[in-house]
């Protein structure tokens, strides 16, 4: 099954790769561990998970501007996403931590995520605006 869904570009580029998909918004600062990717918070959804080549679908971001600088940790790292999807109106943090990292980053989906699998293949089409939903 596949599925397009029109988005807002916010950092332009193309990415592919599985879904990671958390309802919870992430503290960059306090909720990532920038050498592994993994958020280390055991409250959140996505404890012991990994940013790693993952397509990251979330809320937003909380907290300091200063995790914006996190994005930018992980990349140099290579334990970044791929891209980024923001399920409400993507805030300062997510997308200048997108813009000085270079990874793709859309928002203004109006497209509920909440069906998705961490095993639903996603290709982020900033550029073009589109994101495709791919069942494995």
């Amino acid at each position: 099954m596949m599925m397009n869904i029109y988005c807002k570009k916010i950092v332009g580029g193309k990415a592919e790769g599985l879904a990671l998909l958390s309802i919870k918004p992430l503290n960059m600062l306090s909720m990532l561990d920038t050498k592994s990717g993994e958020i280390k918070d055991k409250e959140h959804d996505l404890f012991n998970q990994t940013l790693k080549n993952r397509i990251l679908i979330f809320p937003n971001c909380i907290g300091s501007s200063v995790g914006a600088y996190v994005f930018y940790s992980l990349k140099i790292n290579g334990v970044n996403p791929k891209a980024i999807i923001c399920t409400n109106k993507c805030d300062i943090i997510t997308a200048s931590g997108c813009a000085i990292s270079d990874i793709p980053l859309v928002d203004g989906t109006g497209a509920s995520f909440k069906s998705l699998n961490n095993n639903t293949k996603v290709t982020v089409d900033a550029d073009n605006q589109m994101v495709i939903l791919s069942t494995l």
